[in-house]
């Protein structure tokens, strides 16, 4: 990246400072009430009218602060927040969130450890309009990851979008599209493709030590609990609900979709999309898959009674040219447990025959079990004397620091980041196509991955995207 191609100081006569200033997006921002922005003390977020044209973020110099506004902060969104202040090379100028009492705390967070109040608000668009902020970090539910994404790559500003980085196929290619349109580092929140012990595994499959992929295997196992159904209701006083709702066309509040809006298709894809799309990405990641499969299958059922929309049993199959996938996902089994912290953190395995998110990788010399989020791994080849035998084995440890450095140094040396978007988008899709076929009736989808689309099948074709509803929408035209 070229720190002149966006410079904005008028003495700066290098030709590639001429670069016009980037329009904001039309006719995608809600109004509010302009004193509602409570700016930082010192003037750290400067405020402009929605009129002006937002300028470009220039990345930071070596040993300049990273300015940094937070778009979204529940639990993960929280987290990231801690995580950032941790780092004495980011300064966090904004916080965005539609629910008042999780605002206050955050910037109460905020306050103790930079000594000063960020500035606050309601309406991301406060956030992306703030010229000296230079990267957002974006933890909203689901249904607002691509849109808010969209709009931060038009606003000039460098991303951290948490996983799924969409929720349908379509807008996750124009977040792509936007991400290279503005030349902006857009990091999906995919941690496993920055830790050092999955590089290893990667390299290991890599080489042809495993021998000839045959068959990958991916698992996802957890508990989760059935839904009562609730009737409409008025939205807390505390909660903007319309933006909270933001593109979705179906405008009442109900509790039940709200609290668990993860298990509803106008929110989210389910533990599919919640907790899978880590595992199909570092599967991806290990075996080097860059593009979408030629078919999909899904055969999936919800086995208990529930409001959710989504399903709780799954197997879905996916055909590369080079071997067939599986993801398999259960939501009863309580004897199924996801890696631990002692394991994440420490020196040990899990116990892979009943582990929640492992990963079998199935070569011609051996078969690999991979964790992910600090699992390790283990290749075991034929068993002697009734006995295991482990040929190549790597700790791991849980990689949400490096993860965020890595951003940090991609915006610093203006290159892609570990998980760029492009691989983010891919990794979702994938959880998108195995929920279509679901939703289909469980029909073998044949897909074309260079348009990103379904033969033949208008049914699941149109399920690939959603019309939003106005003003929150992502413009034809980026």
């Amino acid at each position: 990246m070229n720190r002149h191609s966006q410079c904005k100081r008028p003495q700066c006569k290098r030709p590639q400072c001429k670069r016009p200033q980037s329009k904001r997006p039309q006719g995608n921002r809600p109004q509010c009430n302009r004193r509602d922005f409570i700016h930082a003390a010192g003037g750290a977020a400067a405020l402009f009218s929605t009129n002006v044209a937002v300028s470009q973020a220039a990345s930071p110099p070596a040993g300049d602060k990273l300015k940094m506004g937070f778009i979204g902060l529940g639990g993960r969104g929280g987290a990231l927040l801690g995580g950032f202040l941790a780092r004495d090379d980011c300064h966090v100028v904004a916080l965005c969130d539609v629910h008042r009492d999780r605002l206050s705390k955050a910037r109460d967070l905020v306050r103790t450890a930079q000594g000063e109040d960020p500035a606050t608000t309601a309406d991301l668009h406060d956030v992306l309009g703030d010229r000296s902020i230079e990267a957002v970090v974006i933890a909203t539910p689901d249904h607002w990851h691509a849109p808010a994404a969209v709009y931060a790559c038009q606003a000039n500003k460098h991303i951290y979008v948490e996983k799924p980085i969409s929720n349908n196929v379509a807008e996750g290619r124009r977040v792509v599209e936007a991400a290279r349109k503005y030349d902006r580092v857009v990091q999906s929140g995919m941690q496993n493709r920055s830790a050092p012990y999955n590089h290893k595994a990667r390299d290991y499959v890599q080489s042809g030590k495993l021998g000839k992929v045959i068959l990958c295997r991916v698992y996802n196992q957890k508990t989760v609990g059935t839904l009562s159904t609730a009737e409409d209701s008025q939205p807390p006083e505390l909660l903007d609900w319309d933006r909270w709702n933001g593109p979705c066309r179906r405008t009442a509040f109900n509790a039940l979709r709200y609290e668990h809006w993860k298990q509803f298709w106008d929110y989210g894809g389910g533990e599919v999309t919640n907790d899978g799309v880590h595992q199909l990405d570092l599967a991806c990641m290990v075996l080097g898959i860059e593009s979408l499969p030629k078919s999909v299958l899904t055969i999936g059922t919800r086995r208990v009674e529930t409001a959710a929309e989504t399903p709780d049993t799954v197997i879905a199959t996916f055909e590369f040219d080079q071997f067939p996938m599986t993801f398999e996902q259960t939501l009863e089994a309580p004897y199924i447990l996801k890696t631990d912290p002692g394991v994440r953190n420490g020196d040990l395995f899990p116990y892979w025959q009943q582990n929640a998110t492992r990963i079998e990788i199935f070569g011609t010399k051996g078969v690999m079990f991979l964790g992910r989020h600090g699992g390790g791994w283990q290749v075991f080849s034929r068993p002697k004397s009734r006995q295991p035998v482990v040929v190549a084995q790597e700790f791991g440890r849980f990689p949400d620091p490096e993860h965020k450095e890595d951003f940090v140094q991609a915006i610093r040396l203006g290159r892609r980041p570990n998980s760029d978007i492009a691989h983010g988008h891919r990794s979702a899709a994938l959880c998108h196509l195995a929920n279509i076929s679901y939703r289909v009736g469980n029909r073998h989808l044949h897909i074309d991955p260079t348009t990103e689309t379904i033969n033949n099948d208008a049914e699941a074709n149109a399920l690939l995207k959603v019309e939003y509803r106005e003003p929150y929408t992502i413009a034809q035209k980026l």
